[in-house]
């Protein structure tokens, strides 16, 4: 995986200006990440305006099944992912969330592509006010029989198949529902 250095930030725009998806929601997150990416601070979770932050799709090789976890202060099931804490790099971020949360060693990028973005609110918690997440997401792979070691940040993980997520919409949130109907079109 590259370590990119100054150069982060630019590439993220030139991604996010050639990103293409037939998600009307998607093509209207686009010009709000690209005015949230001028600001110098954009990076941290004190930029309370909303921030960048990265996170992994994961699949298994036969693409049937995604992990999720089950976060603890949001009771949600959700992709594995986190806050950027300056760095630009955010392939390197989702990644390194992944693998803090789920301890999965097989894991791997299948591309350095952006597989999905997804602008959402954080309610407030303690003295954090209520802010928004600009999430860029990386479809990554694993073995399901991989060891799994979550930390404390959730409750519960599980493999679940992909057809079961768009069997029972209601059950999960929209951009789970979307990143699972983009992985079935991969088939």
């Amino acid at each position: 995986m590259p370590k990119l250095s100054n150069g982060n930030r630019t590439l993220l725009v030139e991604s996010l200006l050639n990103y293409r998806s037939k998600f009307k929601e998607e093509i209207e997150f686009i010009p709000r990440f690209l005015n949230l990416l001028q600001h110098q601070d954009c990076f941290y979770r004190s930029h309370l305006n909303g921030h960048i932050t990265g996170s992994a799709w994961i699949i298994n090789p036969a693409k049937s099944h995604t992990l999720l976890l089950h976060h603890k202060k949001l009771n949600k099931w959700l992709q594995p992912g986190g806050h950027a804490d300056g760095e630009e790099n955010i392939l390197l971020v989702a990644e390194k969330e992944a693998k803090e949360e789920t301890g999965l060693s097989s894991l791997c990028a299948m591309h350095e592509n952006i597989f999905d973005i997804d602008i959402h609110t954080i309610p407030a918690r303690g003295k954090v006010m209520e802010h928004e997440h600009f999430d860029i997401r990386y479809i990554f792979v694993s073995d399901e029989n991989d060891t799994l070691q979550i930390n404390h940040e959730s409750i519960n993980a599980a493999w679940y198949p992909l057809k079961n997520i768009m069997k029972f919409p209601d059950n999960f949130e929209f951009s789970i529902r979307r990143m699972a109907e983009k992985t079935i079109s991969l088939q």
